[in-house]
């Protein structure tokens, strides 16, 4: 927090209030291909729609998350994800999101992994029982087989991983030997454990991209890198990748400079 203050002090007042009254509510639809080598015939091609770090709340309105599902749904995806940060505190409007991303569509079905601030909203059995009611599967520690013609997923998720404990205790028990193994982790710093552990792909969010980055003296100057090297993008370990998206919502300051909201396509292909 006092490092994104400190970057917006030192960016122009006309910059600053770009960020916060155009690129915040920005969002637009990123595109990611994603190759594995070996990847089986009938998951090449398969599209995953990912919302992340929504934070409901009087930074973001409910419209402004319904232009985001209606987008996800416009890239008619085999999948869909919500990694996690639905609301920032208690007193947001967590149902409003729920039947937001209820409308969700995805012909293989959607799912979902907790957030840090589902923890601080005291929100995760909620989340996951009321979700389960709307057709929200959140996985807790938990992983689904899914078939996909001959071929298939298997689809882990894990609750809020935090940085004080070891990384995916007991998600090695999750991974399928030989099968395409997807891990949804909201916290991006357990890629190189899920790689380890025999994970293909994790999907992940928390960072937003680092919200405020700025370039000073030929440095990316964000918060976000100061805790993670895995703040944007896809990243790579060995055949195994990681893709941390920027998520749609802000925390701390109202503010997005150099790292817009976004709605994620990602899709599988053979590398």
């Amino acid at each position: 927090m006092r490092t994104s203050q400190a970057v917006l002090l030192a960016t122009p007042p006309i910059v600053t209030g770009y960020g916060v009254f155009i690129q915040r509510l920005n969002i637009s639809l990123r595109e990611q291909d994603l190759a594995f080598p070996g990847l089986p015939n009938d998951l090449d091609g398969l599209r995953i729609a990912q919302l992340t770090d929504i934070h409901l709340s009087p930074f973001l309105s409910e419209r402004e998350l319904a232009r985001a599902v209606d987008m996800a749904n416009e890239t008619r995806p085999h999948l869909a994800f919500v990694t996690g940060d639905l609301i920032t505190a208690a007193n947001d409007p967590l149902d409003d999101c729920l039947r937001q991303l209820a409308r969700l569509r995805a012909e293989g079905g959607v799912f979902g992994c907790m957030g840090n601030h589902e923890i601080y909203a005291e929100a995760e059995d909620y989340v996951e029982q009321h979700g389960a009611r709307l057709g929200l599967r959140f996985l807790r520690s938990h992983a689904e087989h899914l078939q996909f013609g001959r071929a298939a997923i298997n689809l882990a998720g894990v609750d809020y991983q935090s940085s004080r404990k070891p990384y995916l205790v007991g998600a090695d028990g999750l991974v399928a030997p030989g099968g395409f193994n997807i891990l949804l982790s909201h916290n991006p710093d357990v890629f190189p454990v899920a790689a380890r552990q025999g994970y293909n792909l994790t999907i992940a969010g928390h960072t937003h991209g680092g919200q405020v980055r700025v370039e000073i003296l030929r440095q990316d100057l964000n918060i976000a890198r100061f805790f993670t090297p895995y703040v944007d993008g896809l990243y790579r370990r060995g055949d195994a990748a990681i893709f941390v998206s920027r998520g749609i919502g802000t925390i701390g300051l109202p503010a997005r400079i150099g790292a817009p909201p976004e709605v994620n396509l990602l899709r599988l292909c053979r590398g």
